[in-house]
């Protein structure tokens, strides 16, 4: 038993979290298996290159934009029930877009696999909320949580090559089915659990929600493949006017879609920013560093994916240290004491050179392991500091940001190494103007060069790029050091997480500063 009687979870429990994991470590596994199978799909279907853009992207578009709605719609019938469509779903549309005969099928399946995508990750979460009491337990089980996620993340291309040695481009799909058939049968060990006063789902709510959502995801990226065009940028303002009518409408409905009270505990709004805006910085430093190994040192995507796998192991120790750290030490100083680690590990890469693979990739671990306790910790935050039955909004809105941070993190970050990269270079005389423009049209231009000419491009080239990298380095310890004072100021009620499944009560506003809130 608990300090407050609840019980402690048994073996049924931590075999309902391994069925858990598996689900969660496919959906974000999934977001990467597909960049290796993109060339061999792209000649056996025809797809021109706006096609293959659709298919990698629009996964990602569809899972951000249901995961708000899915997470209340858990709330409403159930998070067991959820997952069971959820999991059924993806495990039938993956076999389709495996058979797929065109780039148009596949596309569908794409976008139907990312909704599916999204009933899973805040039912997994919300669910381990209820099976898990115990705080030193919710702790392990949400660092499960977090592994399994950042494994499927880190495999996604090793497990991509691996398939593709050996079978073609659908079985980086079929793979959905055996794991969403495993989660089927696990259900009896999972709990149900929902709102008994939910009420019943606003549809024009989940309109305007999408209608705020993927506009905006869709402008970020835009962004960073495109730089800041008219396109984008009108994407993103229509994003931000339908999101302030959503958030309108959800003050005034008495059961929103989203409910906005979650936002008046400051716990649960830092860590919903401190999620998002750290994913950003990870995202991006992971984005730029990627591009560094591949087109400065020139490693191939495999092999840069291999060095990439060590940080990302560094990243899944932290995450599963955070819970033992977060037994004795208040949230506040150890996410802010993670941040400042993070600090030390971006300040490093800003003295990093042409040449230096190990001592990056071991600056980036640096940085990994700083960034670990938020992946450990800010969603049993988030989840603690929300009732049982705002469960599911509550992990979708985490979920959510940092969708948006993934989006912010490539498009600004990516956006600045660019600037820089343009600003510093000095193209050498007969060089083609593309060149000018980012490092890969540098490359590609040097391939149609005489030697000599050729050589020079690309070291400026690659000093250029380098330059930007120790820009982006900078401008992010800046930031992280900013979300460690957040950290360290919004969070520093909360009490070490081994006596209390959720946090020390905030103050309530009085009964006419609520009403005032409502309005």
């Amino acid at each position: 038993m608990t300090d407050d009687g609840a019980p402690r979870a048994g073996r049924k429990e931590w075999m309902g979290l391994a069925a858990l994991a598996l689900p969660t470590m496919l959906v974000s596994l999934d977001i990467s298996v597909l960049f290796l199978a993109l060339p061999h799909l792209s000649v056996d279907l025809g797809a021109n290159a706006t096609q293959q853009l659709w298919i990698t992207d629009i996964y990602g578009f569809m899972t951000a934009g249901f995961l708000v709605t899915m997470g209340s719609l858990g709330d409403r019938i159930g998070r067991r029930r959820l997952l069971l469509v959820g999991g059924a779903a993806f495990g039938l549309v993956s076999l389709v877009a495996a058979m797929s005969t065109s780039p148009e099928m596949l596309i569908v399946c794409r976008a139907l696999l990312g909704i599916a995508g999204a009933t899973l990750l805040p039912s997994t979460l919300s669910l381990i909320g209820v099976m898990f009491r115990d705080p030193k337990q919710f702790g392990q089980a949400m660092a499960v949580w977090g592994t399994a996620f950042m494994v499927g993340i880190a495999l996604g291309p090793a497990v991509g090559g691996a398939l593709l040695e050996r079978f073609w481009w659908g079985s980086v799909f079929v793979m959905g089915v055996p794991v969403m058939l495993l989660l089927i049968a696990a259900l009896p060990l999972l709990p149900e659990f929902r709102d008994p006063d939910g009420g019943r789902l606003d549809l024009l709510s989940v309109v305007l929600s999408l209608g705020a959502i993927l506009p905006l995801i869709y402008g970020l990226k835009a962004v960073a493949r495109d730089g800041w065009a008219a396109g984008p940028l009108v994407a993103i303002a229509a994003g931000l006017v339908v999101g302030v009518v959503f958030v309108r409408r959800q003050r005034a409905l008495e059961h929103p879609l989203f409910d906005l009270r979650l936002f008046r505990h400051r716990a649960f709004t830092a860590a919903v920013l401190i999620g998002m805006l750290c994913g950003s910085l990870q995202t991006g430093t992971g984005m730029e560093v990627a591009l560094f190994l591949q087109t400065v040192e020139g490693l191939s995507p495999l092999v840069a994916g291999l060095w990439l796998l060590i940080p990302s192991l560094v990243l899944i120790v932290s995450i599963n240290l955070t819970p033992r750290v977060a037994a004795k030490v208040r949230p506040a100083y150890v996410l802010g004491g993670g941040m400042l680690i993070a600090v030390l590990g971006q300040l490093l890469i800003t003295q990093v050179a042409v040449g230096a693979v190990v001592l990056l990739i071991v600056f980036l671990s640096v940085c990994y392991f700083g960034v670990g306790p938020v992946g450990g910790l800010v969603n049993q935050v988030a989840m603690a500091s929300s009732p049982p039955e705002k469960a599911g909004s509550a992990a979708s809105m985490v979920a959510t940001g940092g969708e948006f941070g993934v989006a912010l993190g490539i498009a600004t970050l990516g956006t600045l190494g660019t600037a820089v990269y343009r600003s510093e270079l000095v193209l050498p005389a007969g060089a083609p103007a593309v060149a000018g423009d980012s490092i890969n049209g540098a490359v590609g231009a040097a391939s149609g060069l005489p030697a000599a000419q050729a050589t020079e491009l690309l070291d400026a080239a690659r000093a250029a790029f380098t330059t930007g990298l120790n820009v982006v380095g900078a401008v992010n310890a800046v930031l992280f050091a900013g979300l460690a004072l957040l950290a360290l100021t919004q969070l520093r009620h909360l009490a070490p997480f081994a006596g209390h499944h959720h946090p020390e009560p905030e103050p309530q506003p009085e009964q006419g500063q609520e009403a005032a809130l409502a309005k």
